[in-house]
């Protein structure tokens, strides 16, 4: 077994100043992964060597994901209408957080990336800019995209672009949620086909989530809005959810759904009254994942549930989407998907899941961010399916 640090949680608090300081010159640079210490170099590097890599490519563009960093580099893609708890502050103010999503996949995932955020909220102009720069990039993550636009734009990019897409806001949560509730499930010795789950939130990740739930096998899935309990009656996206979910017909609010129910996961900014936990069946477990603010706090969870997690790294049992999304796009772009595929996240999940199992508890159902086993696991199970699927 490899052993790994314990998880660490952040004691000493963070001033604003500090924050400030290590944002000063954005969080990225680009480097060399060739020498360039002299006129040899550059006649390799530069003109004129690089003029027989280019007619080469000319020849055969398929060599361009050999002979530049097209396919190892990740797009982040943004329009800045959904940044973390910020809402639509547009695209200038979500680059620190553009930037800082490229600085994981290279730490974690070992991924080049760039961060483009794009001044136009047009579903059809931004898959217009990407498909002109795709010979640029290996793939697309978006981030931080509104919903319910968000599903009509990964869905566009996804017919027009022949590269791997995905909105980690969605599927990155939706992995990450899986795996933990796996490890819960064992360290409770529960089925997640017997769980009655609900979920608070029917934005990007609420939709997602349910989605990745009952894809898995979930059977009891009620997901809810402001407006209570999602129904045929409201269109769109979540009609279509309400056709995947609520198969024991749940009318109403949080207390009509949440009464007798076995998991509790929050991805909205509602707060969860104290007293809904005491109608829940026992030992329930409650994912509180918005942030800053979980739905409620951690330790008044506690009081009633079994399992408590958060997407907050001062306390246990972090859903972080570091744990797939730098593994998932490493897998994609080297198995060289044109796609990445309710298999291929489903596999992420579980590896995710094993690598927990190592060290399950109640207050570690998925590993650290920081065990340098997750990326490259996540990265082997996604490659695997996608070469299965394409017969290698």
């Amino acid at each position: 077994m490899t052993v790994v640090p314990e998880r660490v949680l952040e004691t000493e608090p963070i001033t604003q100043d500090q924050i400030f300081a290590a944002h000063v010159g954005g969080k990225l640079s680009t480097g060399l992964s060739a020498p360039l210490s002299d006129a040899r170099d550059l006649a390799i590097a530069y003109t004129p060597g690089v003029a027989d890599v280019s007619r080469a490519i000319a020849a055969d563009p398929a060599l361009a994901a050999r002979y530049t960093w097209t396919n190892r580099l990740v797009a982040v893609v943004s329009d800045g209408t959904a940044v973390l708890g910020l809402g639509d502050i547009g695209p200038r103010a979500s680059l620190p957080v553009m930037e800082g999503k490229s600085a994981l996949f290279k730490a974690f995932g070992g991924l080049d990336s760039i961060p483009l955020v794009l001044d136009t909220t047009d579903v059809d102009e931004i898959v217009e800019t990407l498909v002109r720069l795709r010979p640029s990039f290996g793939a697309v993550n978006l981030e931080d995209v509104s919903a319910p636009r968000c599903f009509e734009l990964e869905a566009k990019l996804i017919e027009a672009l022949d590269c791997p897409v995905m909105h980690d806001d969605q599927h990155g949560t939706a992995i990450v949620l899986l795996a933990a509730l796996r490890g819960a499930c064992e360290v409770e010795r529960r089925e997640l086909a017997d769980l009655k789950v609900v979920i608070s939130g029917a934005g990007a990740a609420g939709v997602a989530c349910a989605r990745m739930l009952v894809t898995a096998g979930a059977r009891d899935v009620v997901v809810l809005d402001s407006r209570g309990v999602i129904d045929a009656a409201r269109g769109g996206e979540k009609a279509r959810l309400a056709a995947e979910t609520n198969p024991r017909g749940v009318t109403g609010g949080i207390a009509a759904a949440l009464r007798d129910a076995d998991v509790f996961v929050g991805l909205s900014s509602a707060r969860l009254p104290e007293e809904l936990l005491a109608t829940m069946a026992p030992r329930p477990m409650v994912f509180a994942l918005s942030n800053p603010d979980p739905e409620i706090a951690p330790d008044i969870a506690a009081r009633y549930a079994s399992i408590v997690a958060t997407g907050r790294s001062d306390f246990p049992n972090q859903i972080n989407n570091v744990l797939a999304f730098p593994g998932v796009f490493r897998g994609a772009l080297d198995a060289g998907a044109r796609r990445i595929t309710d298999e291929m996240k489903l596999a992420a999940a579980e590896a995710i899941h094993l690598v927990a199992r190592d060290d399950l508890a109640p207050d570690r159902i998925v590993p650290s961010p920081f065990d340098p086993r997750v990326a490259p696991e996540v990265a082997a199970a996604v490659r695997a399916v996608a070469e299965r699927a394409s017969g290698r």
